[in-house]
């Protein structure tokens, strides 16, 4: 009896480890950091898609029904939906799961960084030395909102360093986001940048910025298609982690994003710049990793570095509203309590709306949107959208915007 897969079933597998593109300072990685990428990518994929449902399955026919007749009454909010979850024994050996695959991510690309760390050291040299398109600034103080965990369970987070002057932070982050979206943002991991791209040339034809400021960049991932699509524009792109931009730097330029300026700065003080210097001010998935009391001040400060008809851009997850069942926030949620990133159920609570009105937008000036990472379909897949997505990991994301004091105010599109 054959147990051949038919031809016409598509195997719903992550894309190669080997498919993704590499550049001039990209870890170069063995037979086994290979297989074990592969294996994690795809792992994910599991955990996602057919693991992943078990959750609102074991909620709605065992812990919700429990809880009712305990308490006389359903969870009134996400937070004693975790409680309840976590007693569960499925819930638990899927949390483990998950847990366990961002630690065996971080290790394997820790592994290959460390292996290879003096040859990624001189590559990165070549690009950064001797040129003004990176300024460090060892007198930034890291937040302490930025320091207190290994965030998404990177060892030292962004700003450790093995040697003085390395890049092992930056290029352990670059090796394995593939394995943690299952290659759902492309051949480089700019997917979401490619979506930028997409977006603004749909909103604007035409328009050209002049300056766009990009805050907390790490990698620089999200702003090089941005700069290679916008040649004539100058592009700054701050993070206060020093590792990181030594790779960033490195890695643009590589790429031949030569009009992109990397600098050491706190997005909570942009003193150094004036008003209205920028024609967009824009984060991507950052704002989760920045404390209650910092966020406002850097929307604040974004607003009034941002020049009439300019754009405020902010790509995250959707915020945590009446409209959005408990059990969604409760499992939008797993990353604040397992994958060390502290403010991310904070910052999902809050109304951005009022957070960017009070920085100084109109209230007719704001927009939300939606954006899907753009990638080259043939080889990696696009992310799932719908009940098997892997809230807070999938490539697409929800979008805060705003157009300051526009005479040609546009409604944004999915």
């Amino acid at each position: 009896m054959s147990t051949a897969t038919p031809t016409d079933q598509k195997l719903d597998v992550a894309p190669p480890y080997n498919a993704v593109a590499r550049h001039g300072v990209s870890p170069q990685p063995s037979h086994d950091e290979v297989a074990r990428f592969d294996f994690l990518a795809n792992f994910n994929k599991f955990l996602s898609g057919a693991l992943g449902p078990g959750n609102k399955l074991t909620y709605d026919k065992r812990v919700q029904p429990a809880f009712q007749k305990e308490h006389g009454r359903v969870p009134k909010n996400r937070f004693e939906i975790r409680r309840a979850m976590n007693n569960d024994p499925f819930h638990k050996f899927w949390s483990a799961l998950k847990r366990n695959s961002m630690e065996m991510r971080q290790q394997n690309g820790r592994a290959m960084v460390l292996r290879q760390i003096d040859e990624l050291n001189a590559k990165a040299r070549q690009y950064n030395e001797g040129r003004d398109t990176l300024e460090l600034n060892p007198a930034i103080e890291v937040p302490r909102y930025q320091n207190t965990v290994d965030i998404h369970c990177m060892p030292g987070s962004y700003h450790g360093e093995e040697l003085i002057g390395d890049v092992s932070a930056g290029a352990n982050y670059d090796c394995g986001i593939f394995a943690t979206t299952a290659g759902g943002l492309g051949a480089l991991s700019d997917g979401g940048g490619a979506a930028l791209v997409k977006w603004i040339k749909q909103q604007r034809p035409g328009w050209e910025p002049r300056r766009v400021l990009d805050i907390g960049t790490t990698v620089g991932h999200n702003i090089v298609p941005l700069a290679l699509a916008f040649p004539n524009c100058e592009f700054i792109a701050i993070d206060t982690a020093a590792p990181i931009l030594r790779y960033a730097h490195a890695r643009a330029q590589s790429l031949g994003a030569t009009n992109i300026k990397f600098i050491q700065a706190n997005a909570e003080d942009l003193s150094r710049w004036d008003d209205g210097t920028f024609d967009w001010v824009q984060t991507t998935m950052f704002l989760h990793e920045t404390s209650g009391k910092a966020l406002p001040k850097i929307i604040a400060e974004g607003y009034r570095v941002l020049a009439d008809d300019g754009l405020m851009f902010h790509l995250e997850q959707p915020e945590y509203s009446d409209e959005m069942p408990l059990y969604e926030q409760f499992i939008r949620d797993w990353d604040a309590f397992n994958n060390n990133e502290p403010f991310w159920s904070s910052m999902h609570a809050l109304d951005m709306k009022t957070v960017m009105i009070e920085a100084g937008f109109a209230a007719n000036e704001l927009f939300e949107s939606g954006v899907r990472a753009v990638v080259d379909t043939d080889i990696f897949p696009e992310a799932a959208t719908g009940d098997d997505e892997d809230h807070g990991r999938a490539a697409y994301w929800h979008a805060y915007g705003a157009w300051k004091n526009s005479d040609q105010m546009q409604e944004a599109a999915e």
